[in-house]
């Protein structure tokens, strides 16, 4: 079965809804997650590279392709200040 994601602009975020659960079910894929996060800050700050976000709102599954420049405990924050909450992160690429 393959998923579609639908692909977005980072402008667009803010106009999104995300519910407040966590969209992994498992333990391990929600540190995986913590940690490709980390990584690709690192990435962001050091080589403005840009990676995929596939995320998950109240509507359906997206993509966006664009540069992490901080992570903090709930959300991951991109330029110019928009955010994705963590908990709706399904995977980085």
């Amino acid at each position: 079965m393959t998923i579609n994601f639908e692909s977005i602009e980072k402008e667009n975020i803010e106009t999104l809804k995300f519910p407040h659960t966590e969209v992994l079910q498992d333990d391990n894929a929600i540190n995986q997650r913590r940690t490709e996060l980390e990584r690709a800050m690192s990435l962001g700050n050091l080589e403005h590279s840009k990676i995929q976000i596939y995320f998950e709102d109240d509507f359906s599954k997206k993509m966006v392709e664009t540069t992490v420049w901080a992570v903090t405990d709930e959300s991951v924050v991109l330029k110019k200040g928009v955010g994705i909450p963590i908990n709706r992160i399904l995977k980085i690429s």
